[in-house]
């Protein structure tokens, strides 16, 4: 599988506790407009926060002389290899090309999943036995839900490579974050910067936000004037 750059300590830890939505601005703020993975629903809505590397399946369309029930009897189909392989604490993150009409995996293959230690299941296309996801401890994200095995329109190919999920790039190794807003992408590279970054402007919003419910007006408050900034900044000094 792919190896990639170690992250810097404590980087993992910062994103999961900063939301999706300050994740976002800082990525927007770095030239990265499209990380949201549009469309996708937690299943269950209890368990929402998830962060984690991602591990990629690709999908491309069924073809009926090659995806029928007997190719389950292969250990080694790409689907199943994928769930064999992903490494604890990983996101598996797969590619449908947005088509519900038959599921990506189902509640056996996640169950799997979950005693293999990974992080969280995010698909754009949908899953069977949605009954079981909604009780099961693992972090899931899709667009749907069918009855219908994934061989009626889904065909594994590719495992750890690049994709396209919910039309958001994702590359192998790059940093699945979800809460309750939904699922971002945050790639590898810039991991550790907005980890930091976010944990500094989740602790000025607190302070804006404290200030607003106290009455404050939006003007010098949010954005914060200079006043503001060195009221925030006084009172970081004095923890």
């Amino acid at each position: 599988m792919t190896t990639h750059p170690p992250l810097a300590p404590g980087t993992l830890r910062a994103l999961g506790a900063a939301s999706t939505a300050t994740l976002t601005t800082q990525l927007m703020a770095r030239g990265l407009r499209n990380t949201y993975l549009s469309g996708l629903t937690a299943l269950n809505p209890g368990r929402t926060r998830m962060v984690g590397e991602a591990f990629t399946l690709r999908y491309i369309p069924a073809r009926e002389d090659l995806d029928v029930l007997a190719v389950y009897q292969d250990y080694d189909h790409p689907q199943r290899r994928a769930v064999e392989s992903v490494a604890p604490g990983a996101v598996l993150v797969i590619d449908c090309r947005g088509r519900t009409r038959a599921a990506s995996l189902g509640h056996i293959l996640a169950t799997r999943l979950m005693r293999r230690g990974c992080a969280g299941i995010v698909t754009d296309g949908a899953v069977r036995d949605s009954h079981g996801f909604a009780a099961l401890d693992l972090p899931t994200f899709a667009a749907g839900v069918s009855a219908t095995t994934n061989l009626a329109q889904h065909h594994a190919v590719d495992i750890d490579v690049p994709i396209g999920c919910a039309e958001v790039a994702v590359y192998p190794g790059d940093i699945m974050v979800s809460d309750d807003d939904g699922v971002i992408c945050v790639p590898r590279h810039l991991a550790d910067e907005v980890a930091a970054a976010a944990v500094e402007q989740d602790r000025l919003e607190e302070f804006i936000l404290a200030r607003v419910d106290a009455g404050a007006p939006l003007r010098g408050t949010y954005p914060p004037d200079e006043s503001t900034l060195r009221d925030y900044r006084r009172s970081t000094s004095d923890r």
